[in-house]
């Protein structure tokens, strides 16, 4: 009789010991990069952030911190998800057609702009002025590819009526040059993933629709270049929302967002299944 309770004692220590073995050996596969790595390498992290207005042109401090923190790693999706997709604006806000654009900061990097629009704010872009503005982190363009584009926070063709202090001006052309609305952005993510998202709102406002259309571009620390773009847009009919972060890469090279210096890395390639074109 003793030796069987001695028995049931040891196999049950077994159990216990085999148990906790397989929980420990998830949470070293967690921490070394199992699927808490693999949820935000997907570049589909679904960061939970509290509900915002948009009358002061601020945003969620603690989700900007957690875009910030970042990282894209050749392979991943360059379009994360935020909030699962759905804006935090306040449709309320929209009370007539004007652009809050964020003051720069002490480095002169670009902020937040929050555009509220209608399809009298639906210009194109043939004839637009030159740019002359340097944002932060600006390098020239050299060789055959392109890599570098001063891309807009809120797209030039978005900004027809509207003067260079954000308010309602009928005749006033696009904001081309505009320092509080233009920041260094490689050329992928203005020309491909930007356009994706301008394109839906823009369709919104021919349709007739009236939004609010957010971008703000994510920094981390004293970096010149900005690690992403931001974009929230909300209809106040509720057709139009979505909640994206845009990773700030190109295919073909890496960036050095300290001071937006690049170099060919023929390894750096982006997955673009599955992106919302």
């Amino acid at each position: 009789m003793i030796l069987a309770k001695k028995r049931r004692r040891g196999k049950r220590a077994g159990q216990v010991s085999g148990v906790v073995a397989i929980i420990l050996a998830g949470a070293l596969w967690l921490y070394r990069g199992g699927y808490l790595n693999q949820f935000i390498n997907t570049g589909r992290e679904n960061v939970t952030i509290s509900s915002q207005t948009s009358t002061n042109n601020k945003v969620d401090q603690a989700a900007y911190t957690k875009l910030a923190k970042l990282d894209f790693a050749s392979g991943d999706k360059p379009v994360a998800m935020i909030n699962g997709g759905k804006s935090t604006l306040n449709a309320t806000t929209w009370k007539s057609e004007h652009i809050d654009y964020g003051n720069l900061d002490s480095l002169n990097r670009t902020t937040t702009d929050t555009a509220y629009l209608s399809q009298r704010n639906l210009g194109h872009s043939s004839g637009r002025p030159s740019q002359d503005w340097t944002p932060t982190g600006w390098h020239y363009n050299r060789g055959s590819t392109d890599i570098y584009n001063r891309g807009h926070l809120i797209a030039y063709t978005l900004t027809f009526n509207i003067n260079a202090d954000g308010a309602y001006s009928q005749g006033s052309e696009g904001s081309s040059d505009n320092p509080k609305n233009l920041g260094t952005q490689s050329a992928y993510s203005n020309q491909i993933l930007m356009q994706i998202y301008e394109g839906k709102v823009r369709q919104a406002l021919e349709d007739g629709k009236k939004v609010i259309y957010q971008v703000t571009t994510v920094f981390r620390g004293d970096e010149l270049m900005p690690r992403g773009y931001w974009l929230q847009a909300l209809s106040t009919d509720n057709s139009l929302n979505f909640n994206v972060y845009l990773f700030n890469v190109q295919p073909g090279y890496t960036f050095n967002y300290l001071d937006g210096s690049s170099r060919v890395h023929s390894d750096m390639k982006v997955d673009e299944s599955g992106l919302d074109n």
